[in-house]
């Protein structure tokens, strides 16, 4: 009788299954996927470089165009680390880049409108999926991803909620359309705060709450000005921040076993060290090149995520989705636009 293979490298509740055997945990073992995966983010980063596009979009895009080797299961033992361990080190790394004194800043009014708009996205991505006849998880990975930190929450997102709620190929879907997303709102917001006539702090109030990933808010910002880039980055990291307490909060509407919920909040280990990260950068001065290496080793860890991301990716399954997958984040995008010029104009 042949032994059920066991997971080598399980999401955060054990949901997802590799097909890997038990003993396959050496280094020997993890070194194929992880030399892939490393050289097609090297190569994301330096096309991005290059041609000014996003990096995680370059990333997941080369991911996809190397599919193909997925079906080489001398690859899959490193690929699952790349896109998990990776991911959830990079996720703790990225506490770097905020620090409890940027939040208290924006003050409390601020701070309670950006976490009730995250809310609220959230709701909207869930209530869009359910409309479509999509999963709940499918909702809240989507409306999640457009509400905090655009690709970083989406995988840290997917982790939480595990395989048996929401696929590779979701996770694939969210990411290239929130990519695009992204990059469009970086293009076309801040000609929209124009338009309307905003000053420089409603600017960066609007870009920082409705754009999706930390770098193209920022590149909104200052591309409007300085003291908009200013604002715009203060807000964003606020939102960057909430990703933990979103996460623990929503572990406990999917608890650890199906149908079951347990009176302990099972919080990621991945969360806690985020949020030990924060305080650590508020309360110790670090040493501005270590911060800068730690940011630099974090944006770099999630790349590898998302590119090993687009290489394990079922691409049958994936263009199988249909444009119906994507209207929960078009409809989180819009919310958050209505939600980012609201604040902008109350609270700006």
């Amino acid at each position: 009788m042949t032994q059920k293979p066991m997971p080598v490298a399980a999401d955060l509740f054990g949901d997802l299954l590799d097909t890997t055997p038990q003993s396959r945990t050496s280094i020997r073992d993890f070194a194929p996927g992880l030399i892939l995966t490393l050289i097609a983010a090297l190569a994301a980063s330096w096309m991005a470089e290059h041609y000014g596009a996003p990096r995680m979009l370059m990333g997941l895009l080369i991911g996809l165009a190397l599919n193909f080797a997925n079906s080489d299961t001398r690859l899959h033992p490193g690929l699952a680390i790349a896109s998990t361990t990776l991911l959830r080190w990079g996720i703790v790394l990225a506490g770097l880049q905020v620090t409890l004194w940027q939040i208290g800043a924006l003050g409390w009014g601020s701070f309670l409108w950006i976490a009730g708009m995250i809310a609220a996205v959230i709701g909207v991505g869930v209530l869009t999926a359910r409309a479509f006849r999509l999963q709940t998880p499918f909702g809240v990975l989507a409306g999640g991803a457009v509400a905090i930190c655009g690709a970083s929450a989406a995988l840290a997102l997917s982790s939480m909620l595990g395989e048996r709620r929401t696929s590779q190929a979701q996770l694939t879907l969210v990411l290239v359309t929130i990519s695009a997303a992204s990059a469009l709102a970086m293009t076309f917001y801040p000609a929209i705060a124009h338009l309307l006539g905003m000053t420089d702090q409603q600017a960066g109030w609007f870009l920082g709450a409705s754009i999706h990933d930390v770098a193209q808010s920022m590149g909104a910002g200052y591309g409007f000005s300085d003291p908009a880039g200013q604002t715009a980055t203060i807000v964003k990291l606020t939102r960057v921040a909430l990703l933990a307490p979103a996460l623990a909060l929503l572990a406990l509407q999917f608890p650890t076993e199906d149908g079951k919920t347990k009176l302990r909040i099972n919080v990621p280990w991945f969360v806690l060290g985020f949020l030990g990260v924060v305080a650590l950068n508020s309360f110790v001065a670090v040493p501005a090149m270590a911060a800068q290496a730690g940011q630099t080793a974090a944006q770099f860890l999630l790349l590898m995520a998302v590119t090993a991301t687009g290489i394990r990716s079922p691409m049958g399954m994936l263009l199988g989705a249909g444009w119906r997958s994507a209207a929960p984040v078009i409809a989180a995008t819009l919310a958050a636009m209505v939600f980012g010029l609201a604040g902008a104009f109350l609270l700006g």
